[in-house]
């Protein structure tokens, strides 16, 4: 389970606002890649925590509310589809990443990055932390408010295109997706440049 070690060990060294950053999205066949980064308070405890991708839908919604509450300050932005094609995933989501840290109402002096790669052009010191989500509660606390940030705009997206299923699988490359895609063909959601192999092999 997580913990604040992570951040204490930051606090120690000098710095006082200390996020957890975190992003939902980036293997998806449709939609942007979403990014939260969050400030939890000293010693903050909240029931449950843990990496979005171990619990449940229902618990991650109802944590959402709750680290909404804790929060000294929290943060959520996007890499847009358009980022995404033009540039590349791993760009889009690094763009993501800052717009969340910058936006915070508080700003952070320190960054808890999940993951092995810096994004590019941060602005403040940082730590890559792999399996961050599982390690530090900040970037736990920043994993669920980015993926249920993201689930709830796929909702929104079902709506416009209910026969791809999205409410479902979120946009991920499912078979039951796959098999949808080559029967209607790409919305104007889908990533193209995630589509190329699969398009490829229906030509």
């Amino acid at each position: 389970m997580p913990d604040l070690e992570l951040e204490k060990a930051a606090k120690i060294s000098g710095f006082k606002y200390i996020c957890g950053v975190d992003e939902a999205g980036r293997g998806p066949l449709a939609g942007p890649v979403c990014a939260a980064a969050v400030i939890l308070p000293e010693d903050c405890e909240i029931e449950g925590l843990n990496d979005s991708k171990k619990i449940s839908e229902k618990k991650r919604e109802a944590l959402f509310d709750v680290i909404c509450e804790k929060a000294v300050s929290y943060s959520i932005a996007f890499g847009t589809l358009e980022e995404i094609e033009e540039f590349n995933i791993l760009e889009a989501t690094f763009l993501a990443m800052n717009r969340a840290i910058d936006n915070l109402d508080i700003k952070a002096d320190f960054a808890l990055i999940d993951g092995n790669r810096v994004p590019r052009d941060i602005k403040i010191p940082c730590q890559t932390v792999i399996k961050g989500d599982a390690k530090s509660c900040s970037v736990a606390a920043a994993s669920i408010l980015a993926k249920v940030t993201r689930d709830r705009l796929l909702l929104e997206y079902d709506g416009k295109y209910p026969e791809y299923n999205f409410k479902k699988h979120k946009g991920y490359g499912t078979k039951e997706h796959t098999d949808l895609i080559l029967k209607y063909g790409p919305c104007p959601i889908h990533r193209m440049s995630f589509l190329k192999k699969l398009l490829g092999d229906k030509k």
